[in-house]
């Protein structure tokens, strides 16, 4: 099992920054990807980031060159640099885990980010 808890969520004006984190703890494998998935409002969640135990990214095209993710392996713990937000980049923003031992994929609760002047 593995357990994940986000935080950094908040109210931002467009055009601020906000960095998410997401710790996970519990059974954590050599080999894994972590990431960030959002969901807005009467719309599907949809993948945000991507990053693998080894470091390769992967982004949506609409976070593409303003967010920035980052993972520190020791303390298990993945991060969502968010520039320039956007009021389309309000959700519900969910941290994943997926190992490949057992083929799992684990989530957290959410954080909030609300951009809104």
């Amino acid at each position: 099992q593995v357990q994940l808890v986000e935080s950094g969520g908040g109210l931002v004006q467009p055009g601020g920054s906000l960095r998410l984190s997401c710790a996970a703890s519990g059974t954590i494998f050599s080999i894994d990807t972590m990431g960030w998935y959002r969901q807005a409002p009467g719309k599907q969640r949809e993948l945000v980031a991507t990053i693998t135990s080894g470091g390769s990214t992967n982004y949506a095209d609409a976070v593409k060159d303003r967010f920035t993710i980052s993972r520190d392996n020791p303390k298990n713990t993945v991060y969502l640099q968010m520039n320039s937000l956007k009021p389309e980049d309000t959700a519900v923003y969910y941290c994943s885990y997926r190992e490949y031992k057992y083929n799992m994929n684990y989530w957290g609760k959410g954080t909030l980010v609300t951009v809104s002047s």
